[in-house]
């Protein structure tokens, strides 16, 4: 299930003991670690509809704006590769080919 994030909608949630908005979330940058890469600022998240626990952070594919929806690409990051989240960044483990999904929404 997806979470459309708007300045509007925010909601709580705890990462490493830590408790932080949504929207504080999506104001920071995504790192890939592999690569030392830039992926962009997440937009979504996904949840698991039975637990309602967090599976996913969604982050736009390249070339896309965060504010449009329906957008034909994007990051799916698993939950369980986000190393930390800092001050400005997030810092992800993940091989970008397994986690790139095109026209994941059409």
């Amino acid at each position: 299930m997806h979470l459309y994030i708007s300045d509007k909608f925010c909601i709580s949630f705890i990462k490493s003991g830590k408790f932080m908005r949504l929207c504080e979330l999506r104001q920071k940058e995504v790192i890939n670690t592999c690569t030392c890469r830039s992926l962009g600022c997440p937009v979504d998240l996904e949840f698991d509809r039975k637990t309602g626990a967090i599976t996913a952070l969604i982050v736009p594919g390249p070339g896309k704006f965060c504010f449009f929806p329906g957008r034909e690409s994007e990051y799916i990051i698993p939950w369980c590769c986000i190393c930390q989240i800092g001050d400005d960044i997030i810092l992800v483990e993940v091989k970008e080919e397994k986690c790139f999904h095109k026209d994941h929404l059409l």
